[in-house]
């Protein structure tokens, strides 16, 4: 017979994760329309329900709610981080600190490559602790051919920068493709953008790259660096292509690293979607549409990561709280004050 400590932790097990409820005046699930008093219903890491807060809150009803102020979109994704930017949920790059790593390939001669380079790739793969791609930066034709290969075989992604090869040479060696994205800090002609698109790579514009042409002609693409900082400065020069530039920093990046569709997938929020979440501080949206009004400078107040509220986030809740003349001596208590703040009708961003 199990001890009482022994039934108390199988029964612990046994319970539901709880219900988590994050309201704002305005979320963003990007593939959807923009909902006013808005909420997403989050169980541990993924989406449950998103829409008009009344019909969720009747959906889930006693679940713990955090009410945010401002606009909650999903969580930006940076296909190829080059440090942290604000809202950014999903990094991909070369440090160690991102969630998907590219172990980098510059080797230049053939014969290095079948020696030593190629195992010591394969050994890099398999040892990996979190997702792994291929930063295939390789001047040797051969060497990005075995490279396909390689990311066929073990079904990896592979990401090229433009400024080390051309699209044409990438695309003879078999590199371009559906699991492959390409970095471009430049311009692309006619020719080559209808290449890259052919063969359904996304583009990943990082700062200084002209996504205009793509951004005219409807084409996705993604956005690289600094998602929504590039999105911001795009939409002073086309402001009426704000909701589009959103995309691109969310669901273009999540495209390029093939997480855009599908059960976890990350960019949009819907049931089943991974629950990534950015908080920007919008205060001001009246007569403006509301991707216009997240691309005009607004703060970002948090991020929520697969479920989790990150430690700065709470802080921040907390000092809104305290603005408010509020008590909050732990995360309950800001979640009460911000329903009693909404009770009364007082709105805690302002």
């Amino acid at each position: 017979m199990p001890s009482a400590a022994r039934t108390g932790e199988l029964l612990r097990r046994r319970e539901p994760t709880p219900v988590v409820l994050h309201s704002a005046p305005m979320v963003l699930p990007v593939v959807a329309e923009p909902i006013g008093d808005g909420a997403v219903a989050v169980r541990g890491d993924r989406v449950l329900q998103v829409g008009r807060r009344s019909a969720v809150r009747a959906a889930y009803p006693g679940c713990q709610e955090m009410r945010w102020p401002g606009t909650i979109v999903a969580g930006l994704v940076d296909p190829f981080a080059t440090g942290e930017a604000p809202g950014v949920t999903t990094r991909a790059g070369l440090g160690e600190s991102c969630d998907v790593i590219y172990v980098e390939v510059r080797c230049a001669d053939a014969q290095a490559w079948e020696e030593h380079e190629r195992d010591s790739l394969i050994t890099a793969i398999r040892e990996a602790d979190r997702p792994v791609g291929v930063a295939a930066h390789s001047p040797d034709p051969e060497v990005l051919e075995d490279l396909a290969v390689l990311a066929r075989t073990f079904d990896l992604r592979l990401v090229a920068d433009l400024a080390v090869t051309a699209p044409g040479p990438l695309d003879e060696a078999g590199v371009l493709g559906p699991l492959c994205h390409v970095a471009c800090s430049g311009r692309l002609d006619p020719g080559e953008r209808k290449l890259l698109l052919l063969r359904q790579s996304v583009i990943a514009f990082s700062p200084g790259g002209d996504a205009l042409a793509l951004l005219d002609e409807g084409e996705p693409f993604a956005l690289a660096g600094d998602p929504l900082g590039q999105a911001a400065a795009l939409a002073r020069r086309r402001p009426t292509r704000a909701e589009r530039l959103v995309r691109a920093a969310t669901l273009g990046g999540a495209a390029a690293l093939g997480r855009d569709r599908g059960p976890g997938r990350i960019g949009s929020l819907g049931p089943g979607s991974r629950a990534d979440l950015a908080v920007f501080q919008v205060r001001d949206t009246r007569g403006r549409h509301p991707y216009s009004a997240l691309l005009d400078h607004a703060p970002c107040l948090a991020r929520v990561v697969a479920g989790r509220v990150e430690r700065r986030a709470e802080r921040a809740v907390d000092a809104l709280a305290r603005d408010h003349g509020h008590r909050t001596p732990d995360r309950r208590g800001a979640d009460r004050m911000y329903g009693e703040a909404e009770a009364g009708g007082i709105d805690p961003g302002r």
